[in-house]
């Protein structure tokens, strides 16, 4: 793998049907094979509407398999054409009942190289991933491609720390991560875990810091032992 790969990442507006969603990625594609992208990620579900919003049973016509699907096998010419390595989220249908979240990876010269399923599937307000799709069962894979070792990630996976062990374990791959964020009146939420993990390492943090008697955490801590102690005194007197 080169010291330095150029990598380009599509975040689009939908379109309104998916042939049109799908030549909009194409070009944007192409536009960055011609900057010199090696690499390219689409967002999720890229080519459909992100449904999960409602609960509709219309929206399952949206899937498709995978890797004999048309969008997989389209992604597969273009990356062919391109020569780039792209990341294809997609509404994966393996079976009747058994639909996932899936992204395909394509390697460069077009060849399909296997698929990461989401494992983490909220099911909140706006977010309704549950009612469509499966948890992942296919581990954490990483696929050797043209660019190198390459590990993925969809959305709300990255609010949990196994996979991203498990990727790191695995010789330091490049990682990509689809996303599919939402309009701004549901994304509050987020941004107060976001917060309140921020909290919690700075908890961490002070809790780490060695306590060194002649400091200012030291002074803090003599000072709360010398006022506790005689008040657990005056307690036991009490109780005596």
């Amino acid at each position: 793998m080169a010291n330095v790969v150029r990598a380009a990442l599509v975040q689009a507006t939908w379109t309104g049907d998916t042939e049109s969603m799908i030549v909009k990625h194409e070009e944007h594609a192409r536009a960055a094979a011609a900057q010199g992208a090696k690499v390219i990620g689409f967002q999720e579900v890229f080519n459909s509407p992100y449904f999960c919003q409602v609960q509709e049973s219309e929206h399952y016509r949206w899937a498709e398999p995978v890797p004999d699907g048309p969008t997989v096998r389209r992604m597969s010419d273009l990356a062919r054409e391109t020569g780039m390595v792209i990341v294809v989220p997609v509404f994966e249908i393996e079976q009747s009942g058994f639909y996932y979240n899936t992204a395909a990876v394509i390697d460069a010269d077009g060849s399909y190289l296997g698929k990461y399923r989401k494992h983490h599937i909220p099911q909140v307000k706006g977010f309704w991933e549950k009612y469509y799709f499966k948890p992942g069962n296919l581990g954490w894979p990483v696929f050797d491609t043209a660019v190198g070792k390459v590990g993925v990630y969809i959305c709300y996976d990255r609010h949990f720390p196994e996979g991203w062990r498990a990727l790191g374990l695995a010789r330091r791959p490049a990682r990509l991560q689809p996303l599919g964020h939402l309009p701004r009146p549901v994304r509050p939420p987020l941004a107060a875990r976001t917060a309140r993990c921020r909290r919690r390492q700075r908890v961490l943090r002070r809790r780490h810091q060695p306590r060194r008697p002649g400091g200012v955490r030291g002074q803090r801590l003599l000072r709360h032992l010398l006022l506790r102690r005689p008040a657990r005194a005056v307690r036991r007197g009490h109780r005596q």
